[in-house]
């Protein structure tokens, strides 16, 4: 199909939710990406940090074709391989307890909140439930992880939002001492910003946020959907600045361009979430 057709039929048939760039890309080899006409183009986002593996990387497709041939979908009613598989060498490599898989950096930060206002509302009070997350930050286009979000462009138009989020300066720990109150249940962040320039937080205010946290048992929350699984030279990267969060979210790389995400949770964190608490197909 040529590319001034292909663009004529998205116009019609696809809702304009993206302003796409006049390029219709057919296939992909390694770090490059290929048009309709076969000329190659450096692939510098690698899908929004999506193929961590390039394309086509030929384990990959191989061990995808492999799956393919063997099970497509099962529901999480039964056991398979490789969910476990996952989960025990992403436990092993972190430290981390246990991981619950979903379907995306979206679901997975939905998945990270419930966690955490469960294993608040279970140890302290059912109105324990606030989460800050920081100013120019970005957790998602759910509506709960909008509100998450703190941008004020994003909460436009999808009233009524999810109550419950408060928004802080990075690093300002005196900011964050301000508004943690006794009905904060967790502290949500990025340990680099990406949807607002590329922001790495203050190792300093970080380590000083891990301790406020500690003390008063507010679970810190890290959002690795686009940091993690080696983005930044360590598999998460919380590792690089030597804390240890109490959940942590990831998706993107974690699937190589196959849509997975998921959390991992510590010790303390682990049974917050039991049978009929949550699920995704």
């Amino acid at each position: 199909m040529e590319h001034a057709q292909l663009k004529a039929d998205e116009k019609q048939y696809v809702m304009q939710t993206y302003g796409r760039f006049d390029l219709s890309l057919d296939h992909g080899d390694g770090c490059y990406l290929y048009d309709l006409d076969g000329k190659a183009y450096l692939d510098l986002t690698s899908g929004i940090g999506v193929n961590c593996l390039g394309h086509a990387h030929p384990i990959l497709t191989r061990a995808l074709q492999e799956q393919v041939g063997k099970l497509m979908h099962v529901s999480n009613l039964y056991y398979t391989k490789p969910m476990v598989s996952a989960a025990k060498q992403l436990c092993e490599a972190t430290g981390m307890k246990k991981a619950f898989f979903s379907n995306s950096g979206a679901e997975a930060n939905e998945a990270m909140i419930k966690a955490a206002r469960k294993y608040s509302q279970t140890n302290y009070a059912m109105d324990r439930t606030k989460i800050l997350t920081l100013v120019n930050s970005f957790h998602g286009r759910t509506i709960a992880t909008l509100e998450a979000t703190g941008q004020d462009k994003f909460h436009q138009y999808f009233y009524p939002f999810t109550d419950g989020f408060d928004y802080v300066e990075a690093n300002n720990i005196d900011d964050v001492k301000a508004k943690a109150d006794d009905k904060t249940c967790g502290i949500m962040l990025e340990l680099i910003q990406g949807e607002s320039g590329v922001r790495p937080l203050d190792p300093v205010f970080v380590r000083e946020l891990e301790q406020f946290c500690k003390e008063r048992d507010i679970l810190l929350l890290v959002d690795e959907v686009q940091t993690g699984i080696g983005r930044t030279g360590k598999l998460f990267c919380y590792e690089n600045y030597g804390i240890e969060p109490d959940i942590v979210s990831m998706a993107k790389g974690l699937g190589g361009g196959v849509p997975i995400g998921g959390i991992l949770t510590n010790e303390k964190t682990s049974t917050a979430l039991q049978a009929g608490d949550h699920g995704s197909t």
